[in-house]
């Protein structure tokens, strides 16, 4: 198994708790991973700590094969309101990384329209993105990661607020992503359906560790 990220022995602490004991497993590469648990066990804590040890270049613990401007963390929360002036074209292009210009060159135009393609975007991307529903939304989070061309995308219970065809929409979506640009998702989710219908592996924690199953898609 090819691996993009490899813990072995972290312990995590929060005041006053532990989080993780001597935590150990592989992010395989190019696959959908979801990590599931308990609220409270510490989902979210374990990707944020991960991904600071990657900007400080801490491998004691945590060993990435990538850098930290490969990866792109899609939060769980956003502040849009319904007011949101920005039109989703506009909104996805804030994702390119090197964007000197105001405006976009042809290259990164071309790009964007792909992009927008791919996350069924294109007949609405001039719509205020406040104007979008929920799934349009996450969708237009998804196409603003994309724009940064990322090798490892992360997406913290995106599906949270979402209908079960929106949900179901995401999860198509990301895999065929996945597969056509050699991506290697985490996904952190309290959804057993998801999870049984679209994850190639489980990481679950509980009991301050982890386990890594394989699932049918694998």
């Amino acid at each position: 198994m090819d691996s993009i990220l490899t813990v072995t022995n972290l312990d995590l602490d929060i005041p006053k708790r532990r989080l993780f004991n001597h935590l150990s497993f592989e992010l395989p590469a190019h696959k959908l991973t979801c990590i599931t648990g308990e609220n409270g066990v510490g989902k979210t804590t374990l990707v944020k700590h991960l991904l600071d040890d990657l900007a400080r270049k801490n491998q004691n613990h945590v060993s990435f094969q990538i850098t930290r401007e490969q990866v792109q963390y899609v939060p769980q929360l956003r502040n849009i309101d319904d007011e949101y002036p920005l039109s989703i074209y506009d909104f996805v292009a804030l994702g390119f990384k090197k964007r000197i210009l105001p405006w976009n060159s042809p290259k990164m135009k071309a790009t964007l329209n792909q992009i927008l393609a791919e996350t069924n975007l294109t007949k609405i991307k001039y719509q205020p993105l406040g104007r979008a529903s929920g799934g349009e939304k996450q969708r237009a989070y998804l196409a603003q990661a994309l724009c940064a061309n990322p090798e490892l995308l992360i997406l913290d219970e995106a599906t949270a607020s979402l209908d079960v065809v929106s949900k179901h929409e995401l999860l198509k979506l990301l895999t065929n992503i996945m597969k056509k640009r050699g991506l290697t998702i985490l996904f952190i989710t309290h959804d057993p359906e998801l999870i049984e219908q679209y994850a190639d592996y489980e990481l679950h924690l509980a009991n301050q560790t982890g386990h890594l199953i394989k699932r049918g898609q694998a």
